[in-house]
């Protein structure tokens, strides 16, 4: 029997093409995402290295708390060690081309220095810094320029001068900011400690053994001296030990990803399984005259189950090889092109012998799982029923019964749990009564996909006789069109699930963020500005790429016994219009004769002195302190105060990224002439959110198109196979007028069909479990609408019906091309 599976693949190999493809995209993915975890790591491993990358022992304190200067000169002075470098690092601001933010550390002795000088030269003058060449060429600074950096303290500046630019640093604790490299004197003046360091602290220690030290021996000695002097338990580590363990300490959020990834993958094989148990159920159906035939010339029921589990295990395992060999194809490409990129040049590919072994093992055993039950099947035929295949489990036989049983139960079960979890916030019970309910939804598909695909057969009555035969056709078997459509279902309704969730949860931030900072930018003017000033800037605001709206408030008042949060702030008039404009939380508009005052102000009337003397007016608190206080431009008319700055609020467009919101905050503290820092708002909150739900929903997307696209391998290879079963059928059809035009269309309106049932069936589902899991996750935080993503649920259905139109190009291509004689005669 060994032969006869052998010589199967070896005839009839066109059969498994779609089962080895399943099979390889799904190991593919498993094993990429085994090796993104360890490529991960391994690439932060390098960037970490380099700033170790000339030392023999690294030396750390246990604590936290730094060396104090004793301790660094014990442990340098001691015989074992060649050369030292203790590091002290701080973060500093200076001017150049608006506020930038830095990192500036003492520079190291030639030996350790792993800055690597581009222009200029190291420095040689107390005041001389080196900056890295990426943000010097950012700001426009070159060898020579000059700035002056700030520490926190107003005393706390040095003017110091760019002597030389260096390669940007890879190490993830400093590549954020600007890299600056200075002596001992730069460090003093920012950090307030006078002339000289002898109280400096530091953050750790590099040594350079002498040739032929102990590693070991010089750590010990090394700790005792420093513990002598009065450090706190130093730990002493080789640079790789360091590495090590600085990567282990970074890659816990790694291997979360790793895991919400491996998440995916078990998608991805799970598709794939119902693609290959599917397959090759129409696989055994078509052989049952063969099988029954090796049965009758003495071959056993563990035979023939046996020849079926040596094809998938064949199968199995050499779509599993190609699927690492593609995994290691493209994370190579991936960190080839990382490594191109600025700033990733330590990009490395890491092959652990895990992506391998378990890439190998998932794909062999899922395809041998998925044909356990088509391997049974094939030994259910009795020897002389040859040319009556068994029948599916359906609503009319006892194991289709079980089984409409089960997933009723489970389904019902699982639905009061979901919506117990959405209702009481508990996202862990809603996971479970989510999956439990789906599982619900698969175990009872056989009983609704036929009669949904039935019933969307009658659209496809138009169409004439291609479409009443396809409506015929679809529903033929519906064991087949219930687990081909299921395979598509699931990808379908993850894919909508997370559109529905994060656009729910986008609406439900940005409905939070509202009413906590109903202006997105908000910048005061000068002090007693003149109006047609005033009026210049708000226009050249208004003018700005990314602003939607701007207004000018004018301080009408004070409130006359400093009882604002702030001791006492000043009271704008804000114009209903520009409410209107401005304003993100639409229930916030001033009504004529009240005060609109911070959270935490005190309650009852406010007393307010304007240019015309004082008045009192109803307060209402705000539930949001993040904006002064404020009343209708009709309620004081008495003219501004010269003696405080106006205000200017600032809606930007719901587009902007987190970069272009700081362009215009550049922009608007240049076109009203105050300092960059008193633009403040919650746009960019607003705009970097709205990025990373836009980023994470277009990477999920991805990672659930691969089980779309298994899925949709599966519509095509059904097809075929069910192409290949209706031969005669079809060659009659042709025979008695069918046109080969007419053949093509009633198989393509077939898989348009199922295909469309499961994107609608999937879209369906991800709404309501995509709301729910959003209110189980959001409900304890804010009120949770319900957010349908409409265009994109139809860019869902428009590619899943088009994916399945062109999955059944080739399968009709190659029944129009047989003549009608030929197929006739197929026995």
């Amino acid at each position: 029997m060994l032969r006869v599976a052998l010589s199967q693949l070896k005839t009839h190999y066109r059969r498994f093409i779609a089962i080895g493809l399943a099979v390889m995209l799904s190991v593919m993915f498993l094993s990429a995402t085994l090796m993104v975890g360890a490529s991960t790591n391994a690439s932060l491993g390098a960037s970490i290295g380099e700033a170790y990358r000339n030392a023999d022992l690294v030396a750390t304190p246990r604590n936290g708390n730094p060396f104090s200067k004793a301790a660094v000169d014990a442990a340098a002075s001691s015989p074992a060690v060649d050369q030292s470098y203790a590091e002290r690092s701080t973060y500093v601001t200076f001017e150049a081309n608006g506020e930038q933010f830095g990192r500036l550390r003492n520079a190291a002795p030639a030996g350790l220095e792993g800055a690597e000088l581009v222009s200029g030269t190291m420095p040689l003058k107390p005041f001389d810094v080196l900056l890295d060449a990426k943000t010097a060429r950012h700001l426009g600074l070159d060898p020579g320029s000059t700035m002056e950096l700030r520490g926190s303290g107003p005393e706390e500046k040095a003017i110091v001068t760019v002597s030389g630019l260096v390669q940007p640093t890879n190490d993830p604790f400093a590549s954020s900011a600007a890299q600056l490299i200075a002596g001992g004197t730069v460090l003093d003046a920012v950090l307030g400690a006078g002339t000289g360091h002898s109280g400096a602290q530091f953050s750790g220690v590099q040594f350079i053994l002498k040739p032929g030290e102990d590693v070991a021996a010089a750590k010990e000695y090394i700790t005792h001296r420093m513990e002598a002097a009065g450090a706190e338990g130093p730990v002493l580590q080789t640079a790789q030990e360091k590495v090590t363990a600085t990567v282990a300490m970074l890659s816990g959020g790694q291997d979360q990803l790793t895991i919400v990834l491996l998440a995916f993958a078990g998608v991805a094989i799970l598709v794939s399984m119902l693609v290959v148990s599917n397959t090759f159920s129409v696989l055994v159906a078509q052989r049952t005259r063969e099988l029954a035939l090796l049965r009758c010339l003495g071959a056993g029921r563990p035979q023939i189950r046996g020849s079926v589990i040596v094809e998938a295990l064949a199968v199995g395992f050499f779509a599993s090889v190609l699927g690492v060999a593609a995994a290691v194809g493209v994370m190579s490409g991936l960190v080839a092109w990382a490594a191109t990129q600025p700033g990733q040049t330590f990009a490395t590919l890491a092959v652990p012998p895990s992506a391998v072994i378990a890439g190998l093992l998932a794909g062999t055993l899922l395809t041998v799982i998925a044909a356990l039950v088509p391997a049974k099947a094939a030994t259910a035929v009795a020897p002389l029923a040859a040319l009556r295949p068994a029948d599916d489990a359906s609503v009319r036989n006892r194991r289709g019964k079980v089984r409409l049983v089960l997933g009723a139960v489970v389904l019902a079960g699982g639905s009061a749990l979901l919506a117990f979890g959405s209702a009481s916030v508990s996202l862990e019970v809603a996971l479970l009564g989510g999956a439990a309910s789906f599982i619900g939804v698969l175990l009872c598909s056989s009983l609704f996909i036929p009669a949904v695909v039935s019933w969307a057969g009658r659209l496809a009555s138009p169409a004439g006789v291609p479409g009443k035969l396809a409506a015929v056709n679809a529903t033929r078997n519906p064991a087949r069109t219930s687990a081909t459509a299921a395979a598509l279902l699931i990808g379908v309704t993850l894919v909508s699930l997370m559109m529905t969730g994060a656009s729910t949860a986008r609406q439900a931030f940005n409905s939070t963020l509202a009413e906590t900072y109903p202006v997105d930018l908000a910048a005061p003017t000068a002090v007693g500005p003149d109006a047609g000033d005033a009026q210049q800037a708000l226009d050249k605001i208004r003018a700005l790429d990314g602003v939607s709206a701007a207004a000018l408030l004018q301080p009408v008042g004070r409130l006359a016994d400093g009882s604002a949060p702030d001791g006492g702030g000043a009271i704008y008039a804000l114009g209903s219009a520009d409410a209107s404009a401005v304003l993100r939380d639409a229930k916030l508009r001033p009504a004529p004769g009240k005060a609109y005052l911070p959270e935490d102000s005190p309650t009852g009337p406010a007393s307010i002195t304007t240019a015309a003397g004082t008045v009192t007016l109803d307060a209402t608190v705000l539930t949001t302190r993040h904006i002064p206080s404020f009343v209708a431009d009709s309620t004081i008319t008495a003219g501004p105060l010269t003696e405080a700055p106006g205000m200017v609020w600032v809606k930007v467009a719901d587009s902007v990224s987190g970069e272009q919101v700081q362009a215009i905050q550049k922009n608007i503290a240049a076109a009203l002439g105050v300092p960059e820092r008193t633009v403040s708002g919650a746009a960019i909150e607003r705009a970097t959110f709205n990025s990373i739900i836009d980023v994470l929903l277009l990477v999920v997307t991805g990672l659930l198109g691969i089980a779309v696209v298994i899925a949709l391998i599966g519509v095509a290879n059904t097809l075929s196979l069910s192409v290949l079963e209706r031969t005669r059928e079809n060659s009659l059809l042709r025979a008695l007028g069918l046109t080969k035009g007419q053949l093509r269309g009633m198989l393509a309106i077939e898989a348009v069909l199922v295909a469309g049932v499961a994107a609608v069936l999937g879209g369906g589902l991800g709404i309501v479990y995509g709301w729910l899991g959003a209110q189980a996750t959001l409900g304890g935080m804010a009120d949770v609408i319900p957010s349908v993503p409409w265009g994109q649920l139809a860019a869902v259905f428009g590619v899943a019906v088009v994916a399945g139109l062109l999955a059944s190009v080739v399968p009709a291509r190659r029944a129009a091309r047989l003549p009608p004689v030929e197929g006739l005669a197929t026995a």
